[in-house]
C-alpha cells in the first residue's frame, strides 16, 4: 500500500442566494493571487481539490467559456508537481440558466465536463459535484440555497438531477481520457436519537449514503428508499441510473464535529434554535459530541462505516476545526492518526485533506449572510495569507515528526468542556464505554505564565479552558531557572512586562509579552503561530 498522502483543498464554494451568487475565493482572496499555489506546494501537498467551476467559467450561456483564469492556476499546479483534484460544482446549481431541478442541468454539467476535459486531457481526478446530498438538503429541503425549497420531492429531484450530472459528466471526461477518475464526497456523520424519535434517526442514517448508493447502483428493489422514492414518481430515474451506474474511484468522506447528530423529543432541554422536527413530531437536533457520554466514534467511525459498506477506497476529503489553532491543530492529528491506525487494520485509506487552505468566510451562518472569517492554514484577514501554526504541523504530520507541543493532549470533542446540554449516555459495547481522559499528556510540555496572580488569572483561565498545559509563576533568577529545568516549557509568556528583563531569552525559550488590555485568545493564537514560525526559520536555516 502505498504512503498515505496529504492532500489540500482551498474553500471554493460559488453557490446561490436568490439572484445573487457567492464567490469564496473572491472573499479570501485566492482570486487575485496565483502565487498562493506556491504556498501550498511548500506544504507537501501531493493533490489538491481545485475549482473548475461551471458558475464562473461559463456564467452567461452554455458553451460561451472563459478559461483565462483556470489555464494559469491548472498549468502552474502542473509545474508544482501537484494533482489537481477538478470540481465542477461546489455547493452550486449551475449558472444563473439553469437549476438544481431544471432538466438542463445534467446535460449541460456534462457538455460542460466535457469542454473542461478536452481544455486540460492531463486531469485525471474528477469531483463533477461536491456534496449531492449536502447540497440539495440545504437547497430543496431547508431552504436555505437556491432555489429556496422546502419540500421532500425536490430535494430527491434536486439529489438526482447531481447523480445523473455526476454520471453524464464522467461519461463525457472519459470520452477524453479513459483514465479519469471518480472522487466522490459527502458530509458523512451519523445520527443519534432518543426511542422516541427513533424513526427519524433511521431515516437519516439511510439518508446519508444516497450519494454513493446511487451512484453504485444500490438503489432497487429491496433499498430501504425504493419505494419512497417510487411514490414521488422516480422509479424510471432511479431504474436508467441503476442500469448505468458510476461507481467512484474513491469514496470522499468529509467529516466535521457538527456531522454527528443527536434529535431529543424533550425539546424543554434545549434552547428554542435547537428546536424543529418533521410532519408528525418535534424535537431537538443538536451536535451528537455536545449531549452524548461517552461521546459518539467520530470520523473513525464514519471511515470504518464507509469501509464496510462499499469496500472502495477512502480519502478523507475534508479536515477543517473553525477553532482555536491549538484545537485545529489536534482535530488534524486525530484525523491523521485514525488514517493511519485504519491503514494498519487493512482499510484502504488513500489521503487526508486539509480543507479551507485559506480560510472560509460565512459558513456560521451556511453562507446566508456576510458571517465571520474562520483562519485556515494561512490566515488572511489582513488581506494576505500569513502563515499559522498550522503549516508546521503538516509538514510535520507528512515527515513523520514530533508537531507543535500546543498540538498535545485531547481536543475539546474529547473533554467535559464539550458537554453543553443534559447528558444522555451512548449505547456502545462495553469496551467503548470508558470514559475518555481529560487533556494532559504525559509529554505534553506546558506554557509559563510569568506574573502575579491577579494579572495572570485570565491567561490561566483561557489556557485551562483551551487544553493548553501551562504553569503560572511570580518566580525570578534563579528560582525562575529551577521552574524552567523542571518543567521544561515550550514557551514564557510574561504577563508581568517588568520580570521579562531578568529572564530574558532563557535557555533559547520563545518569549511574548502580554498587556492587561490584551485578548487572551488572540494572544495564545499569536504565541503558537509565531513559535511555530521561529521554529520554521531555525529547520530552513
Amino acid at each position: 500500500m502505498q504512503a498515505l498522502e496529504l492532500w489540500g483543498g482551498p474553500e471554493c464554494t460559488v453557490n446561490r442566494l436568490g439572484s445573487s451568487f457567492r464567490d469564496q475565493f473572491r472573499e479570501h482572496g485566492h482570486y487575485d493571487r496565483l502565487e498562493d499555489l506556491d504556498l501550498f506546494a511548500e506544504l507537501g501537498l501531493k493533490a489538491i481539490r481545485y475549482p473548475i467551476l461551471w458558475e464562473r467559467i461559463a456564467p452567461e450561456a452554455p458553451g460561451e467559456y472563459g478559461w483565462s483564469w483556470t489555464d494559469a492556476r491548472l498549468f502552474r499546479l502542473r509545474e508544482l508537481n501537484i494533482r489537481p483534484i477538478a470540481g465542477l460544482v461546489h455547493h452550486g446549481s449551475g449558472p444563473a440558466y439553469t437549476d438544481l431541478l431544471a432538466e438542463s442541468f445534467a446535460p449541460g454539467l456534462a457538455a460542460f465536463a466535457r469542454a473542461a476535459a478536452e481544455r486540460y486531457p492531463w486531469v485525471e481526478a474528477w469531483t463533477p459535484v461536491n456534496e449531492p446530498v449536502t447540497t440539495a438538503r440545504f437547497s430543496a429541503l431547508y431552504g436555505l440555497w437556491y432555489p429556496h425549497l422546502r419540500d421532500e420531492r425536490s430535494f430527491w429531484v434536486a439529489l438526482l438531477n447531481q447523480i445523473d450530472g455526476v454520471r453524464l459528466a464522467m461519461a463525457e471526461i472519459r470520452k477524453v481520457n479513459p483514465a479519469a477518475k471518480l472522487v466522490q464526497t459527502d458530509d458523512l456523520g451519523r445520527t443519534y436519537a432518543t426511542a422516541a424519535v427513533r424513526e427519524q434517526a433511521a431515516f437519516d442514517n439511510v439518508r446519508r449514503w444516497m450519494s454513493w448508493d446511487l451512484l453504485c447502483g444500490r438503489v432497487v428493489a429491496g433499498h430501504p428508499f425504493w419505494r419512497r422514492l417510487c411514490g414521488f414518481g422516480l422509479k424510471d430515474r432511479l431504474l436508467r441510473i441503476a442500469d448505468a451506474p458510476c461507481s467512484p474511484d474513491i469514496i470522499g468522506v468529509n467529516h466535521y464535529l457538527t456531522s454527528d447528530r443527536f434529535l431529543d423529543h424533550r425539546i424543554q432541554r434545549y434552547p428554542i434554535h435547537l428546536c424543529g422536527g418533521n410532519e408528525g413530531q418535534r424535537f431537538a437536533d443538536t451536535e451528537a459530541v455536545r449531549v452524548l457520554d461517552p461521546p459518539p466514534p467520530g470520523l473513525r467511525g464514519v471511515l470504518l462505516e464507509a469501509w464496510n459498506r462499499y469496500r472502495l477506497p477512502i480519502a478523507v476529503t475534508e479536515v477543517h476545526n473553525g477553532c482555536t489553532r491549538e484545537e485545529q491543530m489536534r482535530w488534524m492529528r486525530d484525523a491523521w492518526a485514525a488514517a493511519l491506525e485504519l491503514r494498519q487494520d487493512g482499510i484502504d485509506i488513500r489521503a487526508v485533506t486539509s480543507w479551507s487552505l485559506l480560510g472560509s468566510w460565512g459558513w456560521d451562518t451556511l453562507l446566508t449572510g456576510p458571517g465571520s472569517y474562520e483562519p485556515g492554514i494561512y490566515d488572511v484577514s489582513s488581506g494576505k495569507p500569513e502563515p499559522t501554526a498550522m503549516v508546521g504541523l503538516l509538514r510535520a504530520l507528512v515527515e513523520g515528526e514530533d508537531p507543535h507541543p500546543a498540538s498535545h493532549g485531547h481536543g475539546w470533542w474529547r473533554r467535559s468542556i464539550r458537554l453543553h446540554h443534559p447528558v444522555v449516555p451512548r449505547p456502545a459495547p462495553i469496551q467503548d464505554r470508558p470514559r475518555a481522559p481529560e487533556w494532559r499528556s504525559p509529554s505534553a510540555r506546558p506554557v509559563l505564565l510569568v506574573g502575579d496572580e491577579e494579572s495572570g488569572d485570565k491567561f490561566a483561565a483561557a489556557c485551562r479552558e483551551r487544553g493548553l498545559p501551562f504553569r503560572a509563576t511570580s518566580a525570578s533568577g534563579l528560582d525562575l531557572d529551577e521552574i524552567i529545568e523542571r518543567e521544561r516549557p515550550w514557551a514564557i509568556l510574561w504577563i508581568d512586562p517588568s520580570q521579562q528583563e531578568v529572564g530574558a531569552e532563557r535557555d533559547g525559550l520563545f518569549h511574548l509579552t502580554a498587556t492587561g488590555g490584551d485578548d487572551p485568545r488572540r494572544l495564545l493564537d499569536r504565541l503558537i503561530d509565531e513559535h511555530a514560525l521561529i521554529g520554521s526559520r531555525r529547520q530552513a536555516a
